[in-house]
């Protein structure tokens, strides 16, 4: 039997997140989505998992981060993703971005999983970011991002709409500092805004459940 509970992440406006813990102790995993107000696949994706059934550990969910923006269907000004703390004695510079890592930093989950969306495909422009899984730098998190995009792939028939795995740190963004300040193995979900929503969706939903069975959870 597992236990859902909501609490507040920001009360004004008002953000939510979703605490899903299995009977048995296992890994914390950490999943948010709407960082960029204008990756709308990630959030509809994130309000899926909220319900998802765990084997052991918990499962932390944070639909919609910058819902402000996602409202207004805007990125965010300033970028929300450029605000994260570098270092373990900095502190994140936006109110939204202080009070995530706040969270991240209470429950110290081993993984981070960040949810968005970019321009193009990889395989087709090494200069965009569309249908790649980031992960920052780190043996066992490139290894097992690899094993989900090659059972994902086998799926996808076109070679360009195919997913790729980058390494990489970008100092600012939720994913760097969750590698670099806490130690998670973290990785962010990059599908193609060049395709349907609804392929972007699904796309999500199932990388982060084979993310999740990957590390146990389910």
């Amino acid at each position: 039997m597992q236990r859902i509970t909501r609490h507040l992440l920001v009360d004004e406006p008002e953000t939510s997140y979703y605490v899903i813990r299995a009977s048995r102790e296992g890994p914390v995993v950490l999943v948010t989505a709407g960082i960029h107000g204008t990756e709308i696949a990630g959030v509809q994706a994130a309000e899926r998992l909220r319900n998802i059934q765990l084997n052991q550990g918990t499962l932390i969910v944070i639909p919609t981060v910058n819902i402000r923006a996602y409202r207004r269907r805007e990125r965010g000004k300033p970028d929300l993703n450029r605000t994260f703390p570098r270092r373990s004695s900095d502190k994140a510079k936006h109110r939204i971005s202080r009070h995530l890592f706040a969270l991240a930093r209470r429950y110290q989950p081993e993984w981070c999983i960040d949810l968005h969306e970019a321009n193009g495909f990889y395989r087709l422009d090494r200069s965009k970011l569309g249908q790649t899984l980031i992960a920052y730098p780190n043996q066992a998190t490139v290894y097992t991002a690899k094993q989900v995009v090659a059972g994902l792939n086998q799926s996808i028939t076109k070679g360009t709409r195919k997913f790729a795995v980058k390494q990489g740190k970008l100092y600012g963004s939720f994913r760097t500092a969750a590698g670099a300040v806490l130690g998670c193995r973290a990785i962010t979900v990059e599908t193609s805004m060049q395709q349907p929503r609804a392929v972007r969706v699904q796309y999500q939903v199932r990388i982060v459940r084979a993310l999740l069975r990957e590390i146990g959870l389910i």
